[in-house]
């Protein structure tokens, strides 16, 4: 144990749809080509949709949490995780996604165990919170989890920054500088995400004092009011069905209101617009009105298959509407 180095721990939060997988599927082009980075990821719903796009990557290897929130519902599954890729892997580093809805206490709590535990082999690096530019002043009104997020964090890294105006942008810095004045902020390099040298060998002194840990992080691990600011709903496709045209699907997305809706994510098996040719198996990452289809290697279990998520009590009725556009159903 003492010959080895550590195996340091990248948290990144963030809420619903902030680009946390694109930032760090674009960080591993800037590593070594032996760098051994393995993602453990938290997924709402059952759709491995964001880490079916990992597994196209470079990345050693990735884990899943699927169903729930690892830093309550699910609580004690991320050690576990995180012991069990220590010993099949032994990464350089080892990257964990949270859930839109995750508290950073309560993950940095866990991890600190684990430090103890492991006499500092497995060793919390920082905790980054990546933040929607385009709506974050929307949802950090209404949702205490994001002023959470934007509130316990190494570093703020600043997304879709280029998709608002300069005013917009300067609103968004002065809620972030209300929340936590002290943490640096920085702005993301579109597509190519961040340097990871502004981000790796932090160190983070968050939660390390053990009374400070008993107060926070003791707290939220035994709140899980969090996780009811968000409802999920699966949609899927009753085999045999006609495959969607790219336009059917689009003009479905474009009718959701980003207010109750957040993010949609899945596979669709797509038709061509001629109905003439199969395009083929496709993931759908929608957020907040933007969209990205990925080519996907089939085949797909059914034609459609999508997790949708939003505000609670509301969302269920905006999905039901979309299961309608797109001829599936609500499951």
């Amino acid at each position: 144990m003492s010959d080895q180095k550590s195996i340091p721990i990248t948290v990144f939060t963030g809420f619903l749809g902030a680009g946390k997988t694109s930032i760090i599927l674009a960080l591993l082009s800037s590593l070594p080509k032996d760098y051994r980075a393995v993602l453990l990821k938290n997924e709402y719903g059952d759709v491995e949709v964001d880490s079916k796009l990992a597994q196209q990557s470079s990345l050693t290897a990735v884990s899943e949490i699927l169903n729930g929130c690892m830093c309550c519902v699910l609580v004690g599954q991320m050690q576990n995780a995180l012991l069990e890729i220590r010993e099949k892997y032994r990464p350089d580093r080892i990257f964990i996604e949270c859930s839109g809805s995750a508290f950073p206490a309560t993950l940095a709590f866990q991890i600190r165990e684990l430090e103890r535990e492991t006499k500092g082999d497995l060793k919390l690096d920082a905790i980054i919170t990546v933040i929607d530019a385009e709506n974050f002043v929307g949802y950090e009104d209404t949702s205490p989890t994001a002023k959470m997020q934007a509130s316990y964090s190494d570093v703020i890294l600043i997304n879709k920054w280029e998709h608002v105006s300069e005013r917009q942008l300067d609103t968004v810095f002065d809620h972030l500088h209300t929340l936590n004045d002290l943490t640096p902020k920085i702005k993301c390099k579109g597509r190519a995400g961040v340097d990871p040298e502004l981000i790796f060998g932090l160190d983070t002194q968050l939660f390390k004092d053990a009374g400070e840990l008993s107060k926070d992080g003791g707290k939220a691990l035994s709140d899980t009011t969090h996780n009811d600011e968000v409802e999920t709903v699966t949609l899927a496709s009753a085999a045999p069905q006609t495959l969607l045209s790219e336009q059917t699907l689009l003009s479905a997305l474009d009718a959701l209101s980003r207010e109750t809706v957040w993010r949609v994510k899945g596979f669709v098996d797509l038709q061509d617009e001629g109905h003439n040719a199969r395009k083929g198996p496709h993931i759908l990452n929608w957020a907040f009105g933007r969209y990205d289809l990925t080519p996907t290697p089939g085949p797909l279990d059914m034609p459609v298959k999508l997790t949708v998520m939003g505000e609670r009590g509301e969302v269920k009725r905006a999905a039901r509407k979309l299961a309608g556009a797109l001829g599936v159903q609500m499951c």
